[in-house]
């Protein structure tokens, strides 16, 4: 039974602890997709720090462009978390896609996500409720991710906003994605 769970908040909100909390009530085989890339030292150590958090319990795949096919490529897993859609949209974007492949790639893995047989949790920043950024790029960034989260909301089954290690159920439509 496929199921989209769609995890949303500011910067260090507990996006990421809340999906692996919410992951680890699944049975094995957990995958977790990090988008990430290990670009300097200091992002080299946060990668580092939550592979130890995660613990051995998941099977870590660093994808930082193509979700569609890591995704297809797991069916086995009965959950998946993808962390995060917001790091996943600055690989995208420093690749120069435009925002017309950008919103193609989205709707390929959301496709994916609705085909897959288990649970896929995805984590995202809201980063729409700060100052209008100063130069072409941040705010094409801050666009692009308002449309890509707004997509992700529509087609979950599940959204939860957080806020300081808090959660806020925004959506939570249980019959959806439910064999009859």
């Amino acid at each position: 039974m496929a199921r989209l769970i769609f995890i949303g908040g500011g910067a260090r909100s507990g996006k990421s602890a809340a999906a692996v909390a919410r992951a680890k009530n699944f049975s094995p085989p957990r995958v977790f997709l990090a988008t990430a890339a290990p670009s300097d030292e200091e992002m080299r150590t946060r990668i580092a720090l939550h592979k130890k958090e995660r613990g051995l319990s998941f099977e870590t795949m660093e994808v930082p462009l193509e979700l569609a096919a890591a995704i297809e490529g797991r069916g086995d897993a009965s959950v998946i978390v993808i962390d995060c859609l917001t790091l996943w949209l600055s690989n995208l974007l420093f690749e120069q896609r435009t925002d017309e492949e950008i919103m193609h790639a989205t709707e390929a893995w959301i496709e994916a996500a609705q085909q897959h047989p288990g649970t896929v949790v995805v984590v995202a920043n809201e980063v729409g409720q700060g100052l209008v950024p100063m130069d072409a790029l941040s705010r094409r960034f801050r666009d692009a991710a308002g449309r890509v989260n707004q997509r992700v909301a529509a087609a979950a089954h599940e959204v939860e906003l957080r806020y300081f290690g808090l959660g806020l159920t925004l959506k939570n439509d249980a019959s959806l994605g439910e064999e009859q």
